[in-house]
């Protein structure tokens, strides 16, 4: 999909292919998806499967969600995707089952090498295990996975992944504040 070796300033980053997809998926957001009644989830879900996404049952992605690949996407079941959110999925992003990304998170798995001559575009996959909690307005660096429910506090930033299940992480960079009840929590 990303094009190695390309001079950015002259040529693509991605495949034709990649962009054609891409400015369909736009179009389709733009006039079928974005516009659509907050409460209907099961519509934006079809619209996302239509173009690869895989989803869980009783997935909730508001239609304020920015997504620029969905056959980049995997969202387990009951969990839901708040307005304002972007997910820049160059490469992969899973989302597992009982999580909530709120309002303006930022998940980006795109970056550049900037020891390259070119600059080069790469990317990693975001992973975020079961009954995870990405708060309003944090940003998720690429290459970062999440232990199973970790809490990001808002406007947080996650540059590596935090391996400690269920535990509460906030700053910039995000660190360890506390720990979180398991109890109450659905099961998997």
């Amino acid at each position: 999909m990303i094009l190695q070796g390309n001079d950015p300033t002259t040529g693509a980053s991605f495949t034709l292919g990649n962009r054609l997809q891409r400015q369909l998926w736009q179009c389709v957001w733009l006039c079928l998806f974005r516009p659509s009644p907050r409460p209907l989830h099961a519509w934006r879900a079809a619209l996302l499967r239509l173009f690869g996404a895989r989803l869980g049952p009783h997935v909730h992605i508001y239609p304020g969600v920015k997504i620029w690949a969905p056959w980049q996407l995997s969202v387990g079941g009951h969990s839901g995707v708040a307005d304002g959110v972007t997910l820049y999925n160059m490469a992969p992003i899973e989302i597992g089952a009982y999580c909530v990304v709120s309002q303006g998170a930022h998940l980006c798995t795109g970056s550049h090498d900037y020891n390259s001559a070119n600059f080069q575009l790469v990317a990693h996959p975001i992973v975020l295990a079961s009954h995870v909690w990405i708060c309003a307005e944090a940003f998720v660096s690429p290459g970062v996975s999440l232990a199973e429910g970790a809490v990001v506090a808002p406007r947080s930033v996650v540059t590596r992944s935090l391996r400690t299940p269920w535990t509460v992480y906030a700053g910039i960079p995000a660190r360890p504040i506390s720990t979180r009840t398991r109890h109450g929590t659905a099961p998997d």
